[in-house]
């Protein structure tokens, strides 16, 4: 089928997220942009200007989110947000985040140019600390937007001892003023995210957009497993309390929870490890790791969560150990809005297209704001699935697709 003419402009959206790629360069095409940092703060300042040239009053509120607002002709209606994050992995690459914050800004800025006035507020919103790497937990500005921060989010420390509470001032946050960004119950109407997809589904499909059913619902512990240190060389291994050979255990079983149905899409990982004392000549007497177990069913992920903590409780009484599970983030699968996902598929057969409907296994801030409202999530096809690396690639047709589609959305959504 022939796409239509796009309203919006693509030499302007694909030019400013090559411009915004050398912000934490590494490499060629490769990004390290941690939240709170400075390289994140020289982001917001560019794509802030750009926000502000699309007709968007811009602020940073006290959890590090970057905000621009366009009034609407009823500035107490509620608002339509659309956004995602300009943070990245510390290998990341160009286009995870970004495509759908300056997607955002492109639908606004094109809006702007057609001389239309919104009925209700128009958001367009950068979150903090979606990734969740420097920290060690993520989706930190959209949590706190809607009240679901924990105590201990501030006391979290990077891997140079910095506290999430003293990033945050040092960015020019306040977290005493946490409440006064905050927003109210009912005040936001619905939230809209472009994101890559992250996977291979469109790229082996061929197709350049989706339309996105749900998220998955992730749960991420941290373990910590207790052992005895001893000499390497002298401690019989039957005698031994090898925390290591314990964690090695618990990641290959829960390697063979998630892969009992092998068409289901449970995938489990073990992706962080921290060994104590960390020496080549002594035993492990302590190590920690992380684990994230994801399932778009909830039945199914709970009862793999079962099975993997009776896992870990028979390999530690195996090898002697001791052990703790802090559960850190714990979200049920959450699905999209039906009234928004059909707009998406009328809107894209106006523009020549048919588009699938798939699931995401990553979450997105979306998934925090579907507890506050409808949502709806757009993918662009990237190049062999790969993301979360220097060689993450969406094209510029691709992308351009997506925004002209977030913006046709976007008018369908705005009328009270």
């Amino acid at each position: 089928m022939q796409v239509q003419e796009l309203k919006i402009n693509s030499e302007r959206l694909n030019g400013r997220l090559d411009e915004l790629s050398k912000i934490g360069r590494i490499g060629d095409t490769g990004v390290c942009r941690p939240a709170l940092s400075t390289v994140e703060k020289e982001a917001f300042e560019l794509v802030g200007s750009w926000m502000k040239e699309a007709g968007l009053k811009v602020r940073i509120d006290h959890f590090g989110n970057l905000i621009g607002r366009m009034e609407g002709k009823n500035p107490d209606a509620s608002v339509l947000m659309m956004g995602s994050h300009l943070d990245s992995q510390p290998y990341g690459g160009r286009y995870d985040g970004p495509a759908g914050v300056l997607s955002a800004i492109e639908a606004v800025a094109t809006l702007n140019e057609q001389g239309i006035t919104p009925e209700r507020p128009i958001e367009v919103v950068s979150f903090c600390d979606e990734e969740g790497w420097r920290f060690n937990r993520g989706l930190f500005g959209s949590r706190g937007i809607l009240g679901k921060l924990e105590e201990a989010d501030l006391e979290r420390k990077d891997q140079d001892g910095v506290t999430r509470e003293q990033a945050l001032r040092e960015f020019g946050c306040d977290p005493k003023k946490f409440q006064e960004s905050q927003y109210k119950t009912g005040s936001i109407h619905a939230f809209l995210e472009l994101h890559i997809e992250q996977g291979p589904v469109l790229d082996k499909g061929n197709l350049p957009l989706g339309v996105v059913s749900g998220i998955s619902g992730p749960l991420w512990w941290t373990v910590k497993l207790k052992g005895f240190a001893g000499h390497a060389g002298s401690v019989p291994m039957a005698m031994r309390q090898d925390t290591i050979l314990g964690m090695s255990e618990i990641s290959l079983a829960l390697n063979r929870i998630v892969r009992q149905d092998e068409k289901a899409p449970t995938v489990g990982t073990v992706g962080h490890v921290q060994v104590f004392p960390n020496s080549r000549n002594i035993i492990a007497e302590e190590v920690t790791f992380t684990i994230d177990l994801r399932d778009i069913d909830q039945n199914r992920r709970d009862a793999y969560e079962k099975q993997l903590r009776q896992e870990i409780n028979d390999i530690c009484d195996k090898y002697h150990l001791s052990y703790d599970i802090q559960e850190d983030t714990n979200s049920e699968p959450r699905y999209c809005a039906e009234w928004i996902k059909e707009t998406m598929h009328s809107e894209s057969k106006k523009m020549g297209l048919e588009l699938p409907e798939l699931m995401s296994g990553p979450f997105h801030d979306a998934l925090m704001l579907s507890y506050a409202c409808d949502y709806g999530m757009i993918f662009v096809r990237c190049k062999d699935g790969i993301s979360h690396n220097p060689a993450e690639y969406a094209s510029p047709e691709d992308l351009a697709l997506g925004a002209e589609l977030l913006y046709r959305t976007m008018n369908k959504m705005m009328v009270i």
